[in-house]
């Protein structure tokens, strides 16, 4: 019969369990035991050692034939559509015939002989995550090494729907110091992780994802810098960019529709635009108070990331939880009213700039957590020039009318110089503009 994965054919197999075990026999005749070659990647490569040996094409068959799940060997999968093919089965079998295809050698940091994390802030950016060993293996399965905590944010930044897996690391014996408001002070040497993924079905993400992007935010003596690296399509390397790249992502959404998107890594230069969040200056965003204050599910139990991140020794003079404020889940009701979740999530994604000292600051629209004057933030507010960006509207937010607004109307809008945040995300936020909508409809008075 001919197999198949979401009507796909994949394999022409004849039924049952003995012409199963001759395909598998016939391909384990075609592969030699590995060549042994290092630093390499290619299909079918699951553990990313550069070499793709016979227990590893038998594998990915198991996964074309929905035997195993994907999460087995990512590597199998080389087009990242969440199903391995006959094509991306042959693929691997002809790696194990050859080779895989040699990645150069580390040429931009020194990585010396260890386990552990090899981070130096006075040396130049590595061409391989792989290098700085942040993660275990190649690092595509986000497992992190002693010393690199997970954490996880209240509301995130909206980026196309990307899954975003975050991470802290920081020099022995050092920690940042708490502040009440604003991103921590950390020390130098400290660098922030965050993973771009997408999961093959967001109904259920433990059954893979498709890692697209890894950027590194480093707290060097000059200041802090940030460098992006880019996932091979076989998930087993991941290089350093500089100038972007786009590629296409397809998923199974929450709905159970299929997406797809031209996902954008941004260029060095765009990264370091969103990044200045004050006065100029580079720094992180999302490390802060407000936005920590949750529970994260560590491998040893849930506990309130403030806390772990005191104990550990990476948040001096720790606060107590229940003292500081919480900042709102925007679609969770039980986490604030509407109008505290709706200024959340537009601080979040449009307050770095949108604030007294930041690159939109001559806008005049202030959409931080801190602003308190509802025209700075857009009630009734004329824009400060109008244009293609305004679609004809006259206020920023007009009470009671979201389809007046030219915050609803850049948000909508995916059309670039119209659409707000201008980068970062090429589809719209469905569920956040619900609650912006919601938000604007229930805002009292008129706009003259």
């Amino acid at each position: 019969m001919l197999a198949s994965i979401g009507g796909r054919p994949l394999i022409s197999l004849h039924a049952g369990a003995r012409s199963r075990a001759r395909l598998l026999a016939a391909l384990a005749l075609l592969l030699p035991l590995g060549s042994g070659a290092a630093a390499q990647s290619c299909t079918g490569d699951c553990n990313g050692d550069g070499e793709v040996t016979i227990d590893e094409t038998v594998t990915a068959v198991n996964i074309g034939l929905a035997r195993l799940t994907l999460d087995h060997c990512l590597a199998a999968d080389r087009n990242g559509d969440g199903e391995v093919s006959i094509d991306e089965v042959l693929a691997a079998v002809n790696a194990g015939l050859s080779s895989c295809p040699i990645v150069s050698a580390e040429t931009r940091c020194a990585v010396p002989s260890g386990t552990g994390v090899n981070f130096d802030p006075d040396q130049p950016f590595c061409d391989f995550l792989s290098s700085y060993r942040f993660f275990r293996g190649n690092g595509s399965t986000q497992q992190p090494n002693d010393g690199v905590l997970p954490y996880d944010l209240n509301t995130p930044l909206f980026s196309d729907y990307a899954f975003k897996h975050r991470f802290v690391w920081m020099p022995s014996g050092s920690g940042a110091t708490y502040t009440d408001s604003g991103s921590f002070d950390f020390p130098v040497g400290a660098v922030i992780i965050k993973t771009f993924a997408f999961p093959f079905d967001f109904r259920h993400p433990e059954d893979g994802e498709r890692v697209i992007e890894t950027r590194l935010l480093a707290h060097r003596p000059s200041g802090w810098d940030v460098v992006t690296y880019v996932w091979n399509d076989a998930q087993t390397v991941a290089t350093r960019t500089v100038i972007g790249a786009t590629t296409n992502v397809q998923w199974t959404h929450f709905d159970g529709t299929q997406r797809r998107v031209d996902y954008h890594v941004p260029n060095t230069n765009q990264c370091k635009e969103c990044h200045r969040e004050h006065d100029g200056l580079l720094g992180p965003l999302g490390p802060q108070s407000r936005n920590l204050n949750k529970d994260y599910a560590y491998a040893d139990g849930p506990q309130n990331e403030l806390v772990r991140w005191g104990e550990v020794g990476y948040l001096l003079d720790a606060p107590n939880p229940a003292d500081v404020p919480r900042a709102p889940v925007f679609d969770d009701p039980s986490t604030g009213t509407l109008e505290e979740r709706a200024r959340e999530y537009l601080d979040v994604n449009c307050g770095n700039c949108h604030n007294p000292s930041g690159l939109a600051r001559t806008s005049g629209l202030y959409l931080n957590i801190e602003e308190t004057t509802p025209v700075h933030y857009g009630v009734c507010k004329i824009p400060v020039a109008a244009g293609q960006g305004s679609g004809g509207r006259a206020f920023d937010i007009v009470p009671g009318k979201p389809d007046e607004s030219i915050l609803i109307f850049r948000m909508e809008s995916t059309v670039p110089g119209i659409a707000m945040p201008e980068l970062g995300r090429q589809t719209v936020h469905q569920e956040a503009l619900a609650v912006l909508r919601a938000w604007i409809e229930s805002l009292p008075g008129a706009c003259r």
